[in-house]
């Protein structure tokens, strides 16, 4: 189905055959144990379980009561249950078993590379493209960009400045960074999710923001994502602003935990540099949208934080408790986790109840009982 010029999206279950005239399948944009993400999923998420709404509501009462002020879910952040290695297998799994393709794997965590480095000291990571979703702040919000196969001799010199700009961001040094990162040809950037109102300023402004970042820096970006846990009104909005700027659209699955990504890209590139001349000289970008998109969103969310809020006895960083992955600054500037937080006082009841009602939520009998209450699918349309 027709998206731009030369960009296309298929959904596997209209032609459950359209992925075999291809060679290679491409995951974008998924993240490792490497990523820090922000604990303000458990709002978004207890809204959807009447369980877990009541006894966060109750806990934030009890916090305002305790500290006159509201919970900051800002102040804290979890990671990621897979290691690189691990996360690295899923994604190549899909695509060799569902698609029976070549897989190419990008991975890219927010603002670091250590994941790919590491990879790539390893036989099966040799070829790991080096890659990042970097934070750009930009009037009042913020977007994430994916920076992909960043080359490997001037990747940490470039990680630095990027990390620079987000810390003391200078607008008018920015045109001169995407020149910079965009003048190696084998370099993709991609603007992720760019309707995602992250920092909660409204919608309407947003967008109307984000289409300005793309007029803007157009000459530097090489496509628009359609992301694979966002909501496909949302992506048709991602499609229009694509179209709007003659820009393909491309995959990014922005998996966190252990569903694979539910968008990939198909090519006869052979290699991740040939996918990126691909996209960044003729627009070429073939999207597949596959089956696990269709089942609602909440229960795929839902699924996702069971999996954060589960024990792995296997972990890349020995972290066996859910909360050996979640950490906070104290106001000493010392970072701990939660486990050697709560290592004298034991677990609040409130987070054990919590965490235990995620991981009821997300076990299979429950996660089919969720898609009966959940808003029905729309047959997704372009």
């Amino acid at each position: 189905m027709q998206a731009t010029s030369r960009s296309r999206v298929h959904f596997a279950w209209q032609r459950p055959d359209v992925w075999k005239v291809y060679r290679t399948g491409v995951s974008l944009h998924s993240h490792t144990s490497h990523s820090r993400e922000t604990l303000d999923f458990i709002p978004r998420f207890s809204r959807a379980v009447p369980l877990l709404r009541e006894a966060v509501t109750a806990q934030e009462r009890r916090y305002r009561r305790i500290h006159g002020r509201e919970i900051d879910y800002f102040s804290a952040w979890w990671t990621p249950p897979l290691g690189p290695r691990e996360a690295l297998a899923l994604e190549r799994a899909q695509i060799e078993e569902k698609l029976e393709l070549q897989p190419l794997v990008s991975l890219s965590d927010h603002d670091n590379i250590e994941a790919p480095l590491l990879l790539r000291n390893l036989e099966e990571g040799r070829e790991t493209p080096i890659s990042v979703e970097w934070t750009v702040p930009f009037g009042n919000t913020f977007f994430h960009l994916g920076v992909h196969n960043l080359p490997p001799r001037r990747a940490a010199e470039r990680m630095e400045a990027l990390n620079r700009f987000t810390r003391n961001p200078a607008p008018a040094q920015l045109d001169g960074l995407l020149d910079w990162l965009a003048e190696d040809p084998h370099t993709l950037i991609i603007f992720n999710h760019p309707c995602w109102d992250e920092k909660g300023i409204g919608h309407t402004a947003h967008c109307r923001q984000a289409a300005d970042f793309t007029r803007r820096f157009r000459p530097w970006l090489h496509a628009i994502e359609l992301n694979g846990l966002r909501p496909w009104t949302e992506n048709r909005l991602n499609l229009a602003l694509a179209g709007s700027v003659h820009l393909p659209v491309i995959s990014g699955g922005d998996r966190h935990t252990t569903e694979p990504n539910a968008l990939v890209n198909l090519t006869n590139a052979s290699t991740f540099g040939e996918f990126v001349e691909e996209v960044r000289e003729y627009g070429y970008s073939h999207v597949l949208v596959m089956p696990q998109y269709r089942e609602p969103l909440t229960v795929r969310v839902i699924h996702a934080v069971a999996d954060v809020m589960r024990d792995n006895s296997e972990h890349t960083h020995g972290w066996i408790q859910w909360t050996d992955r979640v950490f906070f600054r104290r106001a000493t500037g010392k970072v701990e986790s939660l486990a050697d937080s709560w290592s004298v006082g034991g677990q609040p009841a409130i987070v054990s109840a919590f965490a235990s009602l995620a991981r009821l939520a997300g076990a299979p009998p429950m996660r089919l009982a969720l898609r009966q209450f959940a808003a029905p699918v729309q047959e997704l349309v372009l």
